[in-house]
């Protein structure tokens, strides 16, 4: 059994990389919105999860249901109330959501301060040659891999899926068809925000949650995406399968700062060589 406890650790990692990109995915890979306050929609998952146990919610309604759907909520109200006014204006995009990113640490920090919260992991551990892991770590693989499934069936096989990306490929079209498109914006925007809100509703428990907490994601999130391509969902996939099984070789055989260095190199050898990203070179044709 020696033999599976690396490529669980590598197929860990790279479920991390899936779960807490595949929301600015969404909204950067489809509406090329470039959210700063990604990192804090998994923060407001986080505390969403924590606050809900804290008051009696069942662990698995407060991390599927209340956090997605909080987060959800105040995604729709930023795209209402900010976002729609700057589409096609990605600097003023970059400043806006970055206003509002520090807004959110500063409004959570007011509220619970800089004490760490957090739930302890709900399920136990199994043992694995000579090692022993969490199940929970298995939750996190299946989550991701659920998410970013779930996400291309909704965007390939159903209606609304297809109308979403009809408006992001051709607005003015889809309008002059009869397309709610402001509509259809608004609820694209929520569905990523709802999205970041399960992956800090899962990370939750093995993080826990302070104001500053999505820094910690961000970044990577970032790199994941971009490096990825047009292509939201196959470019997520793909650098986060690169990403994470490199940062995870090299954080096994050094340090685990150097693992994220090897990352920031891959991604600016990536995106010299690619400067479109890996789908904008290979799997043009998928989502």
């Amino acid at each position: 059994m020696e033999y599976l406890v690396f490529p669980f650790h590598l197929l860990y990692a790279v479920a991390l990389l899936v779960l807490t990109s595949l929301g600015l995915a969404i909204v950067f890979g489809m509406m090329r919105v470039v959210n700063f306050a990604h990192g804090e929609f998994l923060m407001i998952g986080g505390y969403a999860l924590i606050l809900s146990v804290e008051v009696g919610v069942n662990i698995w309604v407060a991390m599927f249901v209340v956090a997605p759907l909080v987060v959800g909520l105040v995604g729709y109200a930023l795209e209402r109330l900010i976002i729609r006014h700057l589409y096609g204006r990605m600097l003023d995009t970059i400043l806006a959501t970055w206003g509002v990113s520090l807004a959110l640490i500063g409004a959570a920090t007011m509220v619970f301060g800089f004490q760490q919260r957090g739930v302890p992991s709900p399920l136990g551990s199994f043992q694995l040659g000579g090692y022993r892991d969490s199940w929970y770590s298995v939750l996190v693989i299946v989550v991701s891999a659920v998410l970013l499934g779930g996400t291309w069936w909704l965007l390939r096989r159903t209606r609304a899926g297809l109308l979403a990306r009809g408006t992001m490929q051709n607005a003015q079209m889809a309008e002059a068809l009869g397309m709610n498109t402001s509509r259809v914006y608004a609820w694209t925007f929520a569905a990523g925000a709802a999205v970041s809100g399960v992956a800090g509703a899962v990370l939750a428990p093995l993080t826990g949650a302070v104001p500053t907490i999505g820094t910690a994601y961000v970044t990577r999130a970032f790199i994941t995406v971009i490096t990825g391509g047009a292509n939201a969902l196959t470019g997520t996939l793909v650098a986060s399968s690169i990403f994470g099984t490199l940062s995870e070789v090299v954080t096994r055989w050094y340090t685990p700062v150097a693992g994220h260095v090897a990352l920031l190199v891959a991604a600016v050898v990536l995106l010299r060589v690619m400067p479109s990203g890996i789908t904008g070179r290979f799997f043009r044709r998928s989502l």
